[in-house]
């Protein structure tokens, strides 16, 4: 039997590239975001190759995020595979004069919505006796930067909850893996700067980024992986990147 993802920001970016390269693989996916057009479109590509079901909600609305998943059918409730992805940077401040609701709406996204998700799905996986979950961090959840303080700190927190969750789950046949990407050219920039193109431009000039299917390669690679493998923690940089702000532009 085909195995079943869900996967939360599906819609763009990493998640939408990880949903083609699991559809790929014949992966069935429980497509997860705040756009039904977007999910419906993407769905509607991918249902050719695997079975795909859409969920719609804001991961930072508990409510919305237990009664969606708990709607699932007996049938896609056997989810093998959890990709907490779904995120967001907003602004770039120093602490002193940061905008409290871009904090809120970091915190909210990248830590209290990976929980919320996460506690919806861990239970259906202890009762399989099974399942692998991949947590999108950031370099910034390694190495913190001036004017980025909140999103390094909620990226951090990722690499924290990854770790709790690994300590918690092994034991129960529960694969946990963290990926922390680097410069990765998607809407990243343009959500982070509020929509001015030219700001978001400029984080990608002078190299080359990384391809959100890069990223979702590595996702592939980790949960195909043979049982006595667990890719444990995986820090992937562009090739002219050697830190999170330390990028050699031409």
């Amino acid at each position: 039997m085909s195995r079943i993802a869900l996967i939360t920001g599906a819609t763009s970016g990493i998640g939408k590239a990880t949903a083609e390269a699991f559809a790929a693989s014949g992966i069935n996916l429980i497509l997860c975001g705040r756009r039904q057009e977007r999910l419906d479109e993407l769905a509607g590509v991918l249902a050719s190759k695997v079975e795909v079901t859409t969920l719609l909600f804001d991961v930072r609305d508990k409510g919305s995020v237990l009664a969606m998943i708990g709607s699932l059918s007996d049938q896609w409730k056997n989810i093998d595979i959890l990709i907490n992805n779904a995120g967001n940077a907003h602004g770039m401040g120093s602490l002193d004069e940061g905008d409290t609701d871009d904090w809120d709406a970091m915190i909210d996204g990248n830590v209290k919505g990976l929980l919320y998700v996460s506690k919806a799905i861990i239970p259906l996986m202890l009762e399989q006796g099974k399942g692998h979950i991949v947590n999108i961090s950031s370099i910034a959840g390694k190495q913190t930067y001036v004017n980025g303080a909140v999103y390094c700190a909620s990226k951090a927190a990722v690499e924290v909850l990854s770790e709790g969750m690994r300590l918690e789950l092994t034991q129960h046949g529960i694969k946990v893996t963290n990926v922390a990407p680097g410069a990765v050219e998607t809407e990243f920039s343009l959500v982070r700067f509020k929509g001015d193109e030219s700001r978001a431009e400029k984080v990608y000039e002078g190299f080359e980024p990384l391809q959100a299917a890069d990223i979702a390669d590595a996702i592939l690679y980790a949960v195909n992986a043979p049982a006595r493998v667990t890719i444990a923690d995986l820090t992937i940089l562009a090739g002219a990147q050697s830190a999170a702000t330390t990028i050699h532009r031409k």
